[in-house]
């Protein structure tokens, strides 16, 4: 991002922002209520359009119009409040969309199958793809939204203050999860102000 610029009714929200990531990066954006992480975030992810400024993917700019063209550049965001649907399984709110189908139905072995490779790949093995979402705890469906993410191959996820609503034993599996990504080549960038995961979990 080079020089980005937001308002708001006039009111001036970003400034002249920078901000480099590079794959396989754990980059924390840290600042107090108001200070702008979020409507940052919401402009990389197709939420906001600049006033001012560039985005840029492998030096190419970009332009997004709606957040699924952020989707398929390789951009996704975890939400502090999940897009998940509790009476659904698993596999149901990853795929939740674009459904896999086959002969005119959604096939569901497939959507099972690449869900499990994905939970497998981060290690996580305490539930399943057929497991419903409302059975899950806070820590468990956080890991439903990076699975989400990483179905549609992201190359970039933004976490926005990700362990608010995890209890202190549960802080220990985000921090397994973001080291998996960070071993697939996959940027993170870190919204909180927890200093403490600052610096143990940022690169940057």
């Amino acid at each position: 991002m080079r020089g980005i610029g937001k308002s708001f009714l006039g009111v001036r929200v970003l400034s002249g922002v920078d901000l480099d990531v590079t794959a396989g990066e754990v980059h924390a954006v840290v600042g107090e209520n108001g200070a702008g992480k979020s409507t940052l975030m919401k402009i990389i992810c197709g939420v906001h359009a600049p006033d001012e400024g560039t985005v840029e993917i492998d030096g190419r700019p970009v332009s997004f119009g709606h957040p699924l063209d952020a989707q398929r550049s390789g951009i996704a965001i975890i939400y502090q409040e999940f897009n998940l649907l509790p009476e659904r399984t698993v596999a149901e709110n990853v795929f939740l969309g674009r459904e896999p189908v086959r002969r005119g139905l959604v096939d569901r072995a497939a959507m099972e199958q690449a869900t499990g490779r994905l939970l497998d790949e981060l290690g996580e093995h305490s539930f399943g793809p057929r497991d419903a979402v409302k059975r899950l705890s806070v820590a468990q469906q956080q890991v439903v939204e990076i699975v989400k993410a990483l179905s549609v191959n992201a190359r970039l996820v933004v976490m926005d203050e990700p362990s608010a609503a995890l209890a202190e034993h549960e802080v220990e599996l985000l921090y397994r999860l973001i080291g998996r990504l960070r071993e697939r080549g996959v940027a993170v960038v870190y919204i909180s102000h927890r200093l403490r995961e600052v610096f143990d979990l940022a690169d940057r």
